[in-house]
């Protein structure tokens, strides 16, 4: 007797607590290739100390996590934060009022267009992008001469903190504003009007209506900002010279440099892991809530 082909089927189905499991199996070893097992690897150099090429592994203790705590590489850990919320508030000083613009004023057939020409620098290479601003600033440059025509006094900011803020707000302007124009363009503009009839000024509707609709956005791009601001080398590396040193220049000496000490530069790339992770869980915890309970 033949079963109908109904029922073969659900026999042949897995259960029902088996079929998510299958379905996250392909992600779930991906993550595990490429994400988990290398920062296991990470960690487990971490634990060597003074180890280098060629040497065997041995996990002993925590003297390069105690190491990182030395006074000499405070200044490294405060000039990484500085230069990562910096760039971040910059940022969103600065690409909070374009991607307004662009959600709000800007007619819907030209939005894409306008968006194109904040994407455009993303398509050239970082490193000639830094090497543009190298250009711009120097002594010589194009804004010295410009401002000398004006009778302003030269600027010398090359090789300096504020040229390696301008080089990184520079670089990641144009993702906070497609961030902020993706929040912004859901904004609920009949919230706007009722504010408007309820007396509110533009001012205070800002403040009270589209801020709160969009804080999701501000703090996904916020957190990008951040995170990718924490590990950039090129900018400070060509824009501010020996005396910027930061996290991701000293791991490159650990691994790449004269140091070649892979345990303490494996114990610098896990505190920048960890200080990332720490983002992206506030992120979770409390971006949304935020946003749900701001609107």
């Amino acid at each position: 007797m033949t079963l109908p082909i109904a029922t073969r089927t659900e026999a042949q189905a897995p259960p029902a607590w088996l079929q998510p499991v299958l379905m996250l199996a392909p992600a779930a070893v991906w993550l595990a290739l490429l994400l988990v097992i290398p920062t296991g690897l990470i960690f487990q150099l971490s634990l060597v100390p003074g180890i280098r090429p060629g040497q065997v592994v041995n996990p002993s203790g925590l003297d390069n996590y105690i190491r990182i705590l030395q006074p000499d590489y405070f200044p490294v850990l405060t000039r990484s934060l500085f230069f990562a919320l910096g760039t971040t508030i910059a940022c969103l000083i600065l690409g909070f009022p374009v991607a307004y613009w662009i959600a709000i004023k800007v007619p819907k057939r030209w939005q894409n267009l306008v968006l194109l020409s904040f994407v455009l620098p993303l398509w050239t290479s970082s490193l000639l992008r830094s090497y543009a601003w190298i250009t711009i600033l120097r002594p010589t440059g194009v804004l010295n001469t410009l401002l000398g025509k004006v009778g302003i006094p030269a600027l010398d900011i090359l090789n300096r903190e504020p040229a390696v803020l301008i080089g990184m707000t520079y670089s990641l302007l144009p993702y906070m504003v497609l961030i902020l124009y993706a929040s912004l363009e859901k904004l609920d503009r009949r919230l706007l009007e009722a504010a408007a009839d309820l007396g509110a000024t533009p001012r205070q509707a800002f403040w009270r209506v589209t801020v709160p609709q969009s804080l999701t956005g501000i703090a996904a791009g916020a957190l990008l900002v951040f995170i990718t601001s924490m590990g950039d080398f090129i900018n400070p590396e060509i824009l501010g010279g020996a005396s910027s040193m930061t996290v991701a220049r000293l791991i490159y000496n650990q691994f790449l440099g004269a140091t070649q000490n892979w345990g303490f530069g494996s114990a610098l790339s896990m505190v920048l892991i960890l200080v990332v992770s720490l983002a992206i869980a506030l992120l979770l915890k409390y971006g949304d809530r935020n946003a749900a309970g701001g609107v």
